[in-house]
């Protein structure tokens, strides 16, 4: 996605990083990152791996050098002795060096998270099946260096050979893509749909009792507007208080409102089908491998390389009534979303079901994030190059 858009999306943070704030990086001995000892490095390497085939198979969107986060080559030695690792907690031990990040503009890190979301749907309209969700059009295009720069748009399309933004979402929800046969499936409410273009993904339920998956297609390249910060800006919601069950709530109890309010989001997401054999696993990321619960993490991707193995140490939220609890684990970023911008910035994918929404919904915790680099790249990181 961005991949996945998990609650900062919903939230108006706008701390923006700049190329000049460069982070501080100090190595870390394994044996004293807290918790390292305790975690299961087995469930890290069975995502890692994931993320290493994706990798070695074509390093498709692995073309680029990322700032902080080398490129292909850099990875592919790790990747290739990661099929033979006997001990997980030592092949990550002997493959990498553990980086402390220190963000000089924001120490204390942020980590939110996201999910799953579910609904009822159907693969027909009727019967109060009326909200549409669509797959990519084939006139969204990417733009160039160029034309990205001169009109600050991603994606759009070409009207009267010229590039121009692409459709609102309120022109999409008020029919400007009907006839055009891109609908996959139809859920009962634009809220519903709201929130999985939000996560990125989502799961529909058939009446028949059969499910399918969306996965994230691709986005109009409109711009993003947090309607979470609409609220808080307008005082109908505080930033302390904002949360996605706050937003739900208040879009349930004023539905004439809460469509106005969506359509203040111009940005617009469109899916696709996927199928997912292993049922303990998510809908692909922005990776484009299947995310790990608890595993698969969010990251700024002009910072960080896909399949980097990051140790988050953070507060999470347990329980119905919120109370925190330590979630010290070693993640593999796999996605990216939005909203997630910033060197200690990241998104945990909590899987699905109402008590991944729940801690997805309330998570807005600070952090420390230790990223395990391979060692000839932390070595030109530690030297500045």
């Amino acid at each position: 996605m961005i991949g996945r858009l998990g609650l900062a999306c919903l939230l108006a943070i706008s701390l923006a990083m700049t190329a000049e704030a460069k982070p501080v990086f100090t190595a870390v001995p394994f044996a004293r990152i807290e918790g390292w000892t305790g975690d299961d490095h087995a469930a890290a390497l069975a995502t890692f791996h994931r993320s290493c085939a994706e990798i070695l198979a074509d390093g498709r969107g692995f073309g680029r050098e990322v700032r902080y986060g080398g490129k292909r080559a850099d990875w592919l030695e790790a990747c290739e002795s990661a099929a033979h690792a006997n001990s997980a907690r030592q092949f990550f031990e002997e493959k990498f060096t553990a980086l402390k990040v220190t963000d000089p503009i924001r120490p204390e890190g942020l980590f939110t998270g996201y999910y799953e979301p579910e609904a009822a749907g159907s693969r027909t309209p009727g019967n109060g099946y009326d909200v549409p969700i669509f797959r990519k059009p084939d006139d969204l295009v990417g733009f160039d260096a160029a034309t990205e720069k001169r009109l600050n748009l991603n994606y759009g399309r070409m009207l009267n050979g010229k590039p121009a933004g692409y459709l609102t979402r309120r022109e999409i929800e008020e029919g400007a893509l009907q006839g055009r046969s891109l609908e996959i499936a139809w859920l009962k409410s634009w809220v519903d749909a709201f929130f999985i273009h939000v996560q990125g993904s989502g799961r529909i339920r058939f009446e028949d009792g059969s499910t399918m998956r969306l996965a994230y297609g691709a986005k109009s390249g409109q711009p993003y507007t947090s309607i979470g910060g609409v609220l808080a800006e307008r005082g109908v919601l505080t930033r302390d208080n904002m949360s996605m069950q706050a937003l739900r709530a208040w879009m349930k109890d004023n539905p004439g409102k809460a469509r106005a309010l969506m359509w203040e989001n111009k940005s617009f997401v469109f899916f696709r089908e996927v199928k997912v054999g292993d049922p303990a696993l998510g809908a692909p990321g922005a990776q484009q491998v299947s995310l790990t619960p608890l595993r698969s993490l969010a990251i700024d991707r002009s910072l960080w390389m896909f399949g980097t193995p990051i140790w988050l140490d953070a507060k999470v939220p347990s329980g119905p009534a919120g109370e925190m609890q330590e979630f010290r684990h070693l993640m593999v970023a796999q996605d990216t979303g939005t909203a997630i911008k910033g060197h200690v910035r990241g998104d945990v994918y909590w899987g699905w079901g109402e008590k991944a929404a729940s801690v997805a919904g309330q998570m807005k915790s600070p952090g420390a994030m230790i990223v395990l680099l391979p060692k000839k790249l932390a070595a030109r990181l530690l030297k500045g190059k």
